[in-house]
């Protein structure tokens, strides 16, 4: 399944809601330019996946942890600051990405040989100041 479409920031809730219902999987790799809009786009993910939590990028922490309101637990990755796959082991990635819990994960490129076969691919183009493409596939 492939989806394609244009958004502007007014359309971030009705992009969040397709990708939550067009995903068969609940690992989600955000691939994109810096200020593309991964983590804006992540916080509305995770708004309605049912968290209240504060949602900022985890860039120096790597995985931030937030509940939904149904005590569900939503992993964020950031993984642009790390230097080699190996660090990404030791914190236990494959523990993460096997917990059966939702796993947003911004520069999965850094950790390419260990991410899962069964995850979604989502990648963000920039257009102009105003506006992103989106192209969700989803890996089998």
């Amino acid at each position: 399944m492939c989806m394609v479409k244009n958004y502007s920031l007014q359309q971030i809730d009705q992009i969040a809601n397709d990708i939550i219902q067009h995903s068969n999987h609940k690992i989600l790799l955000f691939y994109g330019e810096m200020g593309a809009g991964k983590t804006t786009l992540i916080k509305e993910i995770v708004k309605q996946l049912g968290s209240i939590d504060n949602v900022s990028s985890p860039t120096f922490s790597l995985v931030n942890e937030y509940r939904s309101v149904e005590n569900k637990i939503i992993f964020h990755f950031d993984f642009f600051r790390i230097d080699s796959e190996n660090e990404a082991m030791d914190m236990g990635i494959e523990e993460y990405f096997y917990s059966n819990n939702w796993c947003l994960v911004e520069w999965p490129n850094k950790i390419e040989n260990l991410l899962p076969l069964e995850s979604v691919i989502i990648t963000i183009s920039i257009i102009n100041p105003n506006l992103r493409t989106i192209t969700l596939k989803n890996n089998e």
